[in-house]
Formats: C-alpha cells, sequence, structure tokens
C-alpha cells in the first residue's frame, strides 16, 4: 500500500466509525472539496460539513469504500453511503466516485461525483424523481445544503 493509498484507506475507515475529526487528519489546510450537493467548498467548511453530515445521522450511516487506486499525486476510490436523508427521513444508498490530489501527504483537493437525480429520488421523493434532474432543483439542492452548513457552522463555531 502507498502512503497516499494509506490516506485514503484512513480517511474511508474514519469515515466508516463517524470520526470526523481523524477524517479531517487526512486533508490538507488548503484543502478543497467539492461534489454536487454542496458545490466547492473550501479549508474548515469541508471539516465542518463531514461534522454536520455524520451529528446528523445520528450513527445511522453505513459506509463501504473500495477500488482505491493511486499514481503519483492522483488517486481515486469508489464508496457507498447508506442512510435516511435527515429532512424526509427516506433511505438514500448514494455510489459515489471520488477523486484525490496530493499535497506535502494529504489531500489538498477531494472531488466526489454521483448522480444528483438518482440522489434527488431517493431523498425526496416524487418531487425528486420529477425535478431532480433540471438545473432548478439541483442549484436548489445545493443553495439548501449550503444554507444547512452555514447554520451549523454558526451553531459550531470553533
Amino acid at each position: 500500500m502507498t502512503a497516499n493509498e494509506g490516506i485514503i484507506t484512513k480517511f474511508y475507515t474514519a469515515f466508516a466509525n463517524a470520526d470526523a475529526n481523524q477524517m479531517c487528519e487526512c486533508y490538507h489546510p488548503k484543502i478543497q472539496f467539492s461534489d454536487p450537493a454542496f458545490g466547492t467548498l473550501n479549508g474548515n467548511d469541508v471539516c465542518q460539513m463531514w461534522k454536520m453530515l455524520l451529528e446528523k445521522s445520528k450513527g445511522n450511516i453505513k459506509i463501504e469504500f473500495s477500488e482505491i487506486k493511486t499514481k503519483g499525486q492522483y488517486g481515486s476510490a469508489l464508496w457507498i453511503a447508506t442512510y435516511n436523508f435527515s429532512k424526509t427521513n427516506r433511505k438514500v444508498v448514494n455510489s459515489v466516485s471520488a477523486k484525490f490530489h496530493f499535497q506535502d501527504g494529504l489531500i489538498v483537493k477531494h472531488t466526489d461525483d454521483f448522480d444528483i437525480w438518482k440522489w434527488a429520488k431517493q431523498a425526496l421523493g416524487i418531487k425528486g424523481l420529477l425535478l431532480g434532474w433540471t438545473g432548478f432543483m439541483q442549484k436548489k439542492i445545493q443553495e439548501n445544503a449550503r444554507m444547512t452548513l452555514k447554520t451549523y457552522c454558526k451553531k459550531n463555531i470553533i
């Protein structure tokens, strides 16, 4: 196992154990994260996002990861999160493709990609099924996610 494969393994093992602090130890201080739900986040907002998501799951999240690969300063992994979406209590099984860029032995860029329409159908039900594919709904999902994170950060000032 390469050092970078070790970092990815540590990250997802910590995620599976609901340990956001250990997840954040894998990140460079200049971390940039992006995904379809939150858009692009930087620095401490990334760690706060993971902490918030784990807290909202109340221990009812299952994380599985596989296919960890690295080449030089780049890496990738596949992971699946199974949980109930906090706003609707609907079950979600989200399959995610992750890409990483490493700097100074830590993850400096983390990009998660998943089918936002499939996620919306599961999380939001009929509204997600009918509108989840639209740019309008995808923008709304991102706005809501970022607002929830902003509220969480205000309540949990570091």
